[in-house]
């Protein structure tokens, strides 16, 4: 390579860098108007990817009601619309409290109105769906606690914001109490359609479990005001369990902790925001520092892997599989969780090596942009203060234009709640 190339070289990567190394405020922005072009849907449900036109190949109904490529429906494009919505909830509230727009109004609402649907797309009382197929209609037969969880948080977030109206406020009362009624009475398990029936629990001693029950509670208190709720969340406070005989109340204290893999912030953060809707709704002064307390050792656990964005590059062309379908040569029919899962993660492993963008898209974007948001929450000014050059960081990254996966989205709930604590 002579000089002069290799200083056209230098000069075409610093361009480039240049070019993406944007103001996080506009990093979000970019974001945000990159979720509307091409990943919410018709119904105002999150879609899980797409290609740079914003197309893709929904299951067919009769996909669906095989349980193709699998009855839990992951890796289609319709895996994650209740965790994805009731997430993402948090951006589209607090985005319209700082412009008081309509249009960003009208886009509240529709997630809004997209959560409703998944919990009104089955007979099977309860069940909260991942997302609809062509008819608006027919759906995956499982659901789970991942997807559960960001429901109830994304429908509280909109019934406690000024954007709800009346009539809003008690339809999505009565969605959240018929819904969590069916899971008590199932022992704190999810409803599933036949043959699978439940999937997925709200009820055990690790940190996720112990918040995602609580908020629950909390949170069905404050809609409806019965002190049925109030009562059980008090009891629930002191039960203990677990390897450390730990109490729910001192497992939010302690915060997230990772303990299925390295790293799972992705799933985790649905459960630190529940904590941190806790910490909003409590008025016991030791029991919301306890509160805080989680919140602020889930950031510090979260920061850890901020740093994870950089690794993903922006000029990176390694191959995205848009057909899911190929996956479909390994089905089989499934009869319960176990048969259904073990069929996933076959068929991940082989569309692996077809698709090796994805695995680069869920290492270095979903997982540190989750991550950014944990941060977010955190009730501490001077924690998040230290912690904010490189929550922008992530947030500047990524060019969301060359991305497939929506699991960008965080990063514009991560600046949101950054401007919201701004002076």
């Amino acid at each position: 390579m002579t000089r002069r190339t290799l200083f056209v070289a230098l000069l075409a990567i610093c361009c480039t860098t240049e070019l993406l190394a944007v103001e996080p405020a506009t990093a979000a922005e970019r974001a945000h108007r990159e979720i509307w072009r091409r990943f919410i849907d018709k119904y105002g449900i999150m879609i899980d990817f797409a290609d740079m036109d914003g197309k893709v190949s929904l299951p067919t109904p009769e996909e669906c009601k095989a349980g193709k490529p699998n009855a839990l429906g992951w890796w289609a494009p319709i895996e994650n619309g209740a965790m994805f919505n009731g997430l993402y909830m948090d951006a589209a509230v607090n985005r319209w409290k700082r412009t008081k727009s309509a249009e960003d109004a009208t886009k509240a609402r529709k997630l809004m109105e997209g959560l409703l649907l998944l919990n009104s797309i089955s007979e099977v009382k309860g069940f909260v769906g991942r997302g609809v197929s062509t008819d608006g209609k027919s759906h995956y037969p499982m659901g789970s606690n991942d997807q559960t969880m960001p429901w109830f948080l994304g429908l509280w977030r909109y019934w406690e914001s000024d954007l709800a109206t009346p009539e809003e406020k008690g339809r999505i009362a009565k969605h959240l109490v018929e819904t969590a009624d069916e899971i008590v009475r199932l022992g704190w398990q999810m409803p599933a359609e036949e043959p699978f029936k439940v999937r997925g629990s709200f009820n055990g001693f690790h940190f996720e479990e112990a918040a995602r029950m609580l908020f629950t509670m909390k949170m069905l208190h404050r809609v409806t005001g019965d002190e049925k709720w109030l009562t059980m969340y008090l009891a629930e406070l002191t039960k203990r369990g677990g390897e450390k005989n730990l109490s729910k109340r001192e497992l939010c204290a302690g915060g997230m902790v990772f303990w299925y893999s390295k790293n799972h912030n992705w799933t985790s953060c649905a459960a630190v925001g529940g904590l941190r809707g806790l910490w909003e709704l409590e008025t016991d002064a030791e029991l919301k520092a306890e509160f805080a307390q989680g919140l602020v050792a889930s950031a510090k656990l979260a920061s850890e892997w901020l740093s994870l964005a950089q690794q993903f590059d922006n000029a990176d062309t390694s191959h995205f599989e848009m057909d899911w379908r190929v996956m479909n040569k390994d089905w089989k029919p499934q009869q319960t969780e176990h048969e259904a899962q073990a069929l996933a993660q076959a068929q991940l492993k082989n569309f692996m090596k077809l698709a090796p963008r994805r695995g680069k898209e869920t290492a270095f974007i979903r997982e540190p942009s989750a991550a950014a948001w944990i941060v977010s929450l955190s009730p501490d000014a001077a924690l998040l203060q230290q912690l904010r050059p490189e929550v922008e960081k992530v947030i500047s990254h990524y060019d969301c234009t060359k991305l497939y996966y929506s699991q960008f989205f965080w990063v514009e709930m991560a600046w949101e709640r950054l401007r919201a604590m701004e002076p």
